[in-house]
């Protein structure tokens, strides 16, 4: 791959790097038809159990490489439609994969690079990072990144940041829910172990049920329809080889087979 590099080790954790540090991991073309690309296969691997999101250099990611905003502003508005579709393939790819999604933010993000960290299940963060819904200050909207943004903080958090494209610390990143721990730089990778160790240990089929059900709920009454959603989730799920294997190995009081922990 031109814009990232991958490594998947023996427990199954697959590394995926964005490797633009000169630009801030900014995303062009490239990058964002490569994420969407890894995302899906990744999801589809066997031998993957989670997949760490991490961005070389200073920055987490710039967002959108601004070489690339102007060349398609400059393009009728098919041509962005078009763009802008591939744009929200990539973010879905990364939203629904099946695996477990970690963002290691090593630095700032702005725009998309908010967007990446909110399409991810769990984000941890270096007390030093920035943030920033920043398109506005462009003249644009974070209309594709913003469901997911929406999502992560709840609308009126994702409003004030996308009006005011106001920069906010680590600590108020963590407050409003888009990130769930902040350290330290140097501990950065510690943290980031502790969460791999806990994800390793649970039941990977498990989490793709956790995943597929969690993106069906919505906040607001539980209808009978959901009821029976999930009922009828956890009935299929209590059967399965996995979760026999789960309770035997509780109660024989050793690892599941499953785990890498």
């Amino acid at each position: 791959m031109e814009t990232l590099a991958l490594d998947v080790d023996a427990r199954g954790v697959a590394r995926l790097e964005m490797a633009r540090a000169e630009v801030f991991n900014a995303f062009n073309e490239t990058m964002i038809g490569e994420l969407a690309e890894s995302f899906d296969a990744l999801g589809r691997r066997e031998d993957v159990r989670v997949i760490l999101l991490c961005g070389r250099g200073k920055a987490f990611s710039a967002g959108a490489d601004l070489q690339w905003m102007k060349r398609q502003s400059a393009q009728d508005e098919a041509a962005n439609l078009a763009d802008a579709r591939r744009f929200a393939d990539m973010m879905r790819a990364v939203a629904e994969c099946p695996k477990p999604t970690v963002a290691r933010v090593q630095g700032s993000a702005f725009g998309g690079g908010v967007g990446l960290m909110a399409a991810c299940d769990i984000v941890v963060a270096a007390s030093h990072a920035r943030f920033a819904v920043s398109e506005a200050r462009f003249g644009i909207l974070p209309a594709v990144i913003g469901p997911y943004v929406v999502n992560a903080v709840g609308v009126r958090q994702a409003r004030r940041l996308a009006l005011t494209a106001t920069q906010v610390t680590a600590d108020e990143a963590r407050a409003m829910g888009l990130v769930h721990r902040t350290v330290p730089a140097e501990e950065l990778d510690a943290a980031i172990d502790a969460v791999l160790l806990e994800l390793l240990g649970n039941g990977p089929a498990a989490q793709g049920e956790i995943k597929r059900l969690f993106a069906q709920l919505e906040v607001g009454p539980v209808t009978p329809a959901v009821r029976e959603l999930t009922a009828a989730t956890i009935a299929r799920v209590r059967s399965t080889d996995e979760a026999r294997e789960g309770f035997a190995a509780f109660f024989d009081k050793r690892p599941a087979a499953w785990s890498r922990a």
